[in-house]
C-alpha cells in the first residue's frame, strides 16, 4: 500500500497547465500582539522607556534613604523627618518651574544640569551626614534636591506626542507609566531599606545617585522621540506664537488638582498609619512588606486597566473610579477595627491598592487634555506637586490620629481624605465637562 504523507508535508503535481501545491497540515498563525505589545513595537519606545524607569526608581528611595541615614548617625528622627519635609516643601515650589523650563527648551538641554544640581545636593547631604556638619546644612542640601524632573512626567509626555492620533494607544501608555511609578515606589523603599542596613547608612543615597544620573542621561539621549520644544519648531527655528496660558488657568484643571491634593493624603496618611499599626503589633519590620501589597495591587491593576477599551468619556468614568477608591478605602479601617490581624490588613490594603491605579490613570488622562499644548511637563507636574502637597499633610494628619487617638482610628484619616475627593469630583462642574 502507499504511505500516506506526514502531516504537514507539501505534495506538488505537476500538470500541463499549473504546478499543484497540496498542504496536508495546518499552518500555525501568529497571535497578533497585545496593546503593550503594539505600544512598544513603535521605534525608539523600549529605548526610553528602560533608560526613564532607571531613572525613576530611584524616586521611591530618596525619602528612606534621608531618613534612615539621618536617624542613624544623628540618633533624631525628628530631625530627619524635618529634613525631607524640607525637601518635599522645596520640590513643590521647583518642580513646576523646571517642568516650564522643560517645556520651553526641550527635556535634554533642561532635565541633564537640573539632574546634576539635584545629585549634587543628595551628595552634599551625604557628606554633611557623613562628617557630622551643622544640622541647617543637611536641611540646605536636601532643598537643592528639588531641581529633579519630573522623570515620569517626561515619559509621559514622549508617550503624548507619539500617540496624538491614537487615544486608545494613548490611554494604555498612560495605563503603563502609573503601573511603572507603582513599581518603582513598591521596590524603592525595599532596595533602599536593603542597602542602607546591608552596606553603609548612605549607601541608599549613594545608589540612588548613580541610577538617577545614569537613567536621566541615557533618556536624554533618545532624541528621537523627545517632543520639540515649545519655543522652537521641528525644524529648530524660533517660533513667533505667543506662549500658551498656564496650566492653571485651563477650564477643569484647578478642580484636579484639588483631587490630586486629597488623594495624596490618602497615599501620605496610610503610610504613616500602617508603620504604627505594625509597630504595635510588634511587627514594625513588616511595615514594607504591606505598604508593597498595596503598591503591587495597584501596579497589577494599572497593567489590566490598560488593556481595557472603554466607550465612554473620562470625565464621566472618572467620579466612579474616585468612589470605589473610597469605598475600597473602608476595607482596611474595618479589618484593622474589627480583627486588629496584620494578616487580614494586608489582603485589605491589596484590595484597596486596585483603585487607585485606575483612578490615578484616569486623572492625569484629564490634566493631558486640559494642559494647553506646549506645557503638559508642567501640568503633570503640577499635578504631582499638588499629590506631594497632599502627602505631605496626610503623614501629618496621620501622625496626629496615631499619637492622640490610636493606629486603628487612623484609618479614618485616608477614608476621610478619599471621600473628600470624591465630594470634589462631584460637586465641580468642570471635571465632568470634556475638554475643548
Amino acid at each position: 500500500m502507499p504511505q500516506q504523507p506526514a502531516r504537514g508535508t507539501r505534495l506538488f503535481t505537476v500538470t500541463a497547465d499549473t504546478l499543484v501545491a497540496v498542504d496536508f497540515g495546518p499552518r500555525t498563525k501568529r497571535r497578533p500582539p497585545g496593546p503593550y505589545g503594539r505600544l512598544f513595537a513603535r521605534p525608539g519606545t523600549r529605548a526610553f522607556t528602560l533608560a526613564n524607569l532607571l531613572a525613576r526608581l530611584p524616586m521611591g528611595m530618596f525619602s528612606v534613604s534621608a531618613v534612615v541615614m539621618i536617624a542613624g548617625t544623628r540618633g533624631s528622627y525628628a530631625l530627619a523627618g524635618a529634613v525631607t519635609a524640607t525637601g518635599l516643601a522645596a520640590t513643590a515650589l521647583v518642580a513646576p518651574w523646571t517642568a516650564r523650563l522643560v517645556d520651553r527648551y526641550g527635556q535634554a538641554r533642561v532635565a541633564v544640569p537640573a539632574t546634576l544640581v539635584a545629585a549634587l545636593g543628595s551628595l552634599a547631604l551625604l557628606l554633611c551626614v557623613r562628617y557630622d556638619a551643622p544640622a541647617w546644612t543637611l536641611f540646605a542640601a536636601y532643598a537643592a534636591t528639588a531641581t529633579t524632573p519630573n522623570t515620569g512626567g517626561m515619559s509621559r509626555a514622549r508617550w503624548a506626542h507619539l500617540l496624538d492620533s491614537d487615544p486608545d494607544a494613548l490611554h494604555t501608555a498612560n495605563s503603563f507609566e502609573q503601573a511603572a511609578d507603582e513599581l518603582c515606589f513598591m521596590l524603592g523603599p525595599v532596595l533602599a531599606a536593603f542597602l542602607c542596613g546591608a552596606f553603609f547608612p548612605e549607601a541608599g543615597t549613594l545608589v540612588g545617585v548613580v541610577l538617577l544620573v545614569t537613567g536621566v542621561l541615557a533618556f536624554a539621549a533618545q532624541r528621537s522621540t523627545e517632543p520639540p520644544p515649545s519655543g522652537r519648531t521641528t525644524t529648530g527655528a524660533t517660533t513667533t506664537t505667543p506662549p500658551a496660558p498656564s496650566p492653571l488657568r485651563s477650564p477643569g484643571m484647578p478642580p484636579l488638582l484639588a483631587v490630586c491634593l486629597a488623594l495624596g493624603a490618602v497615599f501620605g496618611s496610610t503610610e504613616v498609619v500602617t508603620i504604627a499599626f505594625a509597630d504595635a503589633q510588634g511587627h514594625r519590620t513588616a511595615a514594607g512588606v504591606v505598604l508593597a501589597l498595596q503598591a503591587g495591587g495597584s501596579c497589577a491593576a494599572g497593567l489590566l486597566y490598560g488593556r481595557v477599551r472603554f466607550a465612554g468619556a473620562a470625565e464621566d468614568r472618572y467620579p466612579w473610579c474616585v468612589a470605589a477608591m473610597t469605598a475600597l478605602l473602608v476595607l482596611p479601617l474595618l479589618a484593622a477595627s474589627l480583627t486588629g490581624s496584620l494578616l487580614l490588613l494586608s489582603a485589605a490594603l491589596l484590595a484597596a491598592g486596585t483603585a487607585t491605579a485606575p483612578t490615578m490613570i484616569t486623572n492625569m488622562t484629564l490634566v493631558q487634555r486640559r494642559t494647553p499644548d506646549g506645557r503638559l511637563n508642567e501640568g503633570m507636574t503640577l499635578a504631582v506637586t499638588a499629590l506631594l502637597g497632599g502627602i505631605a499633610c496626610g503623614s501629618a494628619a496621620g501622625g496626629w490620629a496615631v499619637e492622640h487617638l490610636t493606629p486603628t482610628a487612623g484609618y479614618g484619616v485616608p477614608v476621610t481624605a478619599a471621600a473628600v475627593a470624591l465630594l470634589v469630583a462631584l460637586a465641580w462642574p468642570g471635571i465632568r465637562t470634556a475638554a475643548a
